[in-house]
């Protein structure tokens, strides 16, 4: 597993539907392999950002437990063929890593699994839910239906080791709770999508409800729905 691309962007203002949005979701590769110059640039991470990186809406974006967003580049061969004539550049979706290695992907991550990379340790925190700034970014309202369906979503990690990284960095896998839940199934049990045959809602929101590291607001939403179907 490793890095392949480092991405970041300030925000700005883009004209959508008649008025003007503020957003960051614009990332540019500021590391990525194979570097132009041979070595590619290392980045900072702190508590809040990457270096260079900034989140235009705090109250959807950003903040300690969404510090960093991952995103698989195994999902770029699909969603090019789905999203024809769109250019989709490393940080695309938006993502602050973009990287490789199946130990990645939604199925196999987990939440509260710990993530090390160059100097930065990283906790995952919850999955990423796609907004209408997702559309504006790639052109297409249909992007976000199609993110829902496949559960190509990625997701967002907490800062609990700041330090440097940079393209080509491997990433292990400090830490894994296998009876945690991943994060596909919690982004099908928040946006509606079937579960794997075989796999219990009830079970999966119990575990979820214990998850320390799943954000309070998403902890108090699988409670309450463990509750409607226990009452």
């Amino acid at each position: 597993m490793e890095l392949i691309s480092i991405n970041v962007g300030r925000p700005r203002s883009v004209e959508w539907k008649g008025r003007s949005v503020r957003t960051g979701i614009f990332k540019s590769p500021v590391s990525v392999i194979p570097a132009a110059s041979g070595q590619p640039e290392r980045v900072g991470v702190g508590r809040l950002n990457l270096a260079g990186d900034e989140q235009a809406d705090l109250e959807v974006h950003g903040g300690p437990d969404k510090a960093v967003y991952v995103y698989p580049s195994e999902h770029y061969g699909p969603w090019s063929e789905e999203l024809s004539g769109v250019e989709l550049p490393w940080g695309a979706f938006g993502e602050n890593l973009t990287t490789r290695g199946d130990e990645l992907l939604e199925s196999a991550v987990r939440i509260g699994d710990r993530l090390r990379a160059g100097t930065v340790e990283l906790v995952v925190t919850q999955p990423r839910l796609p907004c209408y700034k997702l559309g504006i970014r790639l052109g297409t309202d249909e992007v976000i239906r199609r993110m829902v369906e496949t559960g190509r979503c990625g997701f967002y990690c907490a800062v609990t080791r700041e330090g440097e990284l940079g393209a080509g960095d491997p990433v292990t896998v400090a830490e894994r709770d296998v009876a945690a839940p991943s994060i596909d199934q919690l982004f099908r049990l928040r946006t509606g999508g079937a579960l794997a045959d075989g796999e219990d809602p009830e079970e999966i929101l119990g575990r979820a409800a214990l998850a320390r590291s799943l954000p309070a607001e998403w902890r108090e939403h699988f409670l309450a729905r463990l509750e409607a179907l226990e009452g």
